[in-house]
């Protein structure tokens, strides 16, 4: 299995590497089209946790407003990482790029680096994996992705406890025919509605535990 997956890892890179030469033109067009709505700072970037748990620069389309973590602290929202209905913080284009998982196109680069697959578990910011359980944990045996088995079973609908039990059935259950099955359901589901407000408990869990740390 090491070598299949060293194989699949190379696919991953050189298909990272064709899609964005292919959707060029998409990318600098959502690039301009997000530096004319919402001025500079066209990316977003944050350290996220890796295979085995080693950080990396995670690159998304700049979705939110500029003090977006200010508005977070001012709304009062106990999830860190939940959303409002009609949420002030998401920008105009930002709501579209949202719908349309666009935002993500730049994860491309990441999976050409080497970071991530275009198929694994979503991956997780570091204050959060750092309080992972060892259960948890297993879903750091192998490279986060742009899409996963939990995005294509729920996705925003369903909260982390739920999403750790598919991404372990995911390592555990993992082929290269498994991945091209996610990328097609990717594909066939992606422009979709507002999600809903959904408040995750363990979010909120983990940011008091984080608080209670520092």
């Amino acid at each position: 299995m090491g070598a299949v997956r060293l194989l699949w890892d190379v696919l991953n890179r050189i298909a990272a590497i064709l899609a964005l030469i292919l959707l060029s033109p998409v990318i600098l067009g959502i690039a301009l089209w997000i530096r004319i709505a919402d001025g500079k700072g066209i990316f977003f970037v944050q350290d996220r946790a890796g295979r085995d748990g080693v950080p990396f620069r995670m690159m998304k389309f700049r979705s939110m407003v500029h003090d977006s973590v200010a508005m977070t602290t001012k709304l009062g929202i106990a999830d860190p990482f939940g959303l409002l209905e009609n949420d002030p913080r998401i920008t105009r284009c930002g709501r579209f790029l949202r719908r349309t998982s666009l935002d993500e196109l730049p994860q491309l680069i990441n999976v050409a680096r080497g970071d991530m697959w275009l198929v694994g578990p979503r991956p997780d910011v570091l204050p959060q994996a750092a309080n992972y359980s060892d259960e948890d944990r297993r879903r750091l045996e192998v490279k986060p992705g742009i899409t996963g088995w939990a995005q294509v079973n729920g996705r925003d609908d369903i909260d982390w406890p739920q999403r750790f039990v598919l991404d372990r059935w995911y390592v555990d259950h993992w082929s290269p025919m498994l991945d091209l099955r996610i990328i097609w359901r990717t594909f066939t589901s992606l422009h979709r509605g507002e999600p809903p407000v959904h408040v995750d408990e363990l979010n909120i869990a983990r940011a008091e535990e984080v608080r209670r740390a520092a």
